[in-house]
């Protein structure tokens, strides 16, 4: 079989793979907090015609993904006026909790937060919002609400009272490239990115000490480039072609093979 046949196919396939990676970010293109990906490809191994030459003779067999990186640039920030909504404004992650399990703990650039009718502040699907403690924000109840640009929240209840100051939980993580999307604008900590302590727990600082800020009554939005998504869309398609033209030239070429006897 021709090698350019092979070739052709995992050419194809590496675009297919490009053309998924693409499709996902542009289904995100509005979704809160999201990082768009990027997919980078590496050539396979060569194989040798001949050692007699000076130079090596070698010749390639097709190209297959290398990696599939999550770009952490900021999105835009787009104002609601929604005293609970928080944008970091710089680098970090909110951190959350698991309601039902609360040993699974995620971290989020999503900063529609909501406070539930017992007074916790959580995520639209429920995961609780911790503080800077690595405890679930709570006590927000009946509390005219104000959160700080360095991540304070203080308040008076409807009695009278202050409540006393709670600074919001943020996780810094060195290579923010390795976190795990969980699903649902969440990541989980790996290895590779780091943000645990020596003990093993999750590195949660004050915003202040996570060297950033909040903005209060906006949100990030996703940081996919429309523009650049379809440029993107267009090179794969035609790559995906030029290799599919290169299976049915190798196909034609066979045929002739085939036919030589006749």
């Amino acid at each position: 079989m021709l090698r350019s046949m092979y070739s052709g196919v995992s050419g194809m396939k590496g675009f297919q793979t490009k053309l998924d990676v693409i499709g996902n970010n542009i289904a995100n293109v509005n979704t809160i907090g999201y990082k768009k990906s990027t997919i980078n490809f590496q050539d396979l191994l060569s194989q040798n015609l001949s050692g007699s030459g000076v130079n090596p003779m070698q010749v390639g067999l097709g190209s297959m993904t290398s990696s599939v990186n999550t770009i952490h640039t900021p999105g835009s920030s787009m104002t609601t006026g929604v005293g609970t909504d928080i944008s970091i404004m710089g680098d970090g992650f909110f951190v959350v909790q698991d309601p039902d399990t609360p040993t699974n703990q995620f971290l989020t650039r999503a900063g529609n937060f909501v406070v539930e009718a017992d007074g916790d502040l959580v995520t639209t699907q429920g995961y609780k919002v911790l503080n800077a403690a690595g405890a679930p924000i709570t006590g927000l109840n009946n509390v005219d609400l104000n959160i700080s640009r360095t991540g304070v929240i203080t308040g008076k209840r409807t009695d009278g009272t202050d409540i006393a100051a709670i600074n919001i939980g943020i996780v810094n993580p060195p290579n923010p490239t390795g976190l795990s999307k969980f699903g649902g604008s969440l990541y989980e900590l790996t290895d590779a990115s780091g943000g645990r302590t020596a003990a093993g727990a999750m590195n949660i600082q004050t915003v202040a000490d996570a060297n950033t800020q909040l903005g209060t009554g906006m949100l990030e939005m996703s940081n996919v480039d429309l523009t650049e998504e379809f440029t993107e869309m267009i090179v794969a398609q035609r790559g995906f072609q030029a290799n599919s033209r290169t299976i049915t030239t190798s196909d034609e070429i066979l045929q002739e093979v085939v036919n030589l006897k006749r």
